[in-house]
């Protein structure tokens, strides 16, 4: 990307996106906004793609929010606009079908905790914490918080978002509560772990894992027997792609499979 604020790799199928910006606790600024939804339309959109990663900088700070330094009182005629317009920086904003892993490598704070909610898996290290500030800066947590209900529960959610800079939420009691899937050691291992996973995630069939992901997803916004039918009929649609019988095939002939990357399959 033009913006060195995010780090943008792409390897045997794998993207990275890295913030970065540890001077200021890798926060967010427009510019690295801009950079952010320009990544993700990348990923979803390049077949050779098929799993993406974020992380941050170092090992003291994941993400801590929208940076203070470039924050504007009101964003312009942001306040007129509806939020899927304006917000489009993490990979469900973006509705990036492919599976993202989100590595907590330090503190999640505010706007950073978006990545929490809104990836697939996420792996953290156990020297990270997550917190919520916005209280304490006279701001709303109307929107990451909801993410973090969605994932953790209502408790942790309003743990957050009300006790705001008076309390961090250790990386151990996230894990325990659901927002965190995957516990390592450190930073290093937590973006090593998020690489081993992700490239066996890599090696699936990209039909079924986007059809999977939408699902499951689907299910934090449908009641049943709704959510159940949508699941089923993204099941049967599967049957006539031609991963559907590739899968099998290289399973009896004891090979890898060759999966379709054409969208057009889909």
């Amino acid at each position: 990307m033009d913006d060195l604020s995010l780090l943008f790799t792409v390897e045997n199928g794998i993207a990275e996106l890295t913030l970065n910006r540890p001077a200021e606790g890798n926060a967010m600024t427009p510019e690295m906004l801009v950079a952010l939804e320009a990544a993700w339309d990348k990923i979803e959109n390049d077949p050779e793609i098929r799993v993406a990663i974020i992380t941050g900088t170092g090992e003291r700070h994941f993400c801590t929010g929208a940076s203070v330094s470039k924050l504007e009182v009101g964003q312009g005629t942001l306040q007129n606009k509806p939020n899927a317009a304006v917000n489009r920086f993490s990979p469900r904003m973006c509705r990036v079908s492919k599976p993202v892993i989100c590595a907590v490598n330090g503190l999640a704070n505010g706007g950073g905790l978006h990545f929490v909610a809104d990836s697939d898996i996420v792996i953290a290290s156990k020297l990270a914490a997550f917190m919520d500030t916005h209280v304490s800066v006279g701001q709303v947590s109307g929107l990451e918080s909801i993410g973090i209900a969605r994932r953790a529960g209502l408790g942790a959610a309003l743990l957050l978002g009300l006790a705001g800079k008076s309390y961090r939420m250790p990386a151990e009691r996230a894990y325990q509560l659901g927002m965190v899937d995957l516990l390592e050691e450190n930073a290093a291992g937590t973006i090593a772990r998020a690489r081993e996973l992700a490239k066996s995630i890599a090696a699936n069939s990209p039909q079924a894992m986007a059809h999977t992901k939408r699902a499951i997803w689907a299910s934090t916004e449908m009641h049943d027997p709704v959510a159940l039918e949508f699941g089923w009929e993204l099941l049967k649609s599967h049957w006539a792609h031609p991963d559907f019988t590739e899968g099998p095939k290289a399973f009896f002939e004891k090979r890898p499979p060759v999966w379709n990357t054409d969208p057009n399959a889909r």
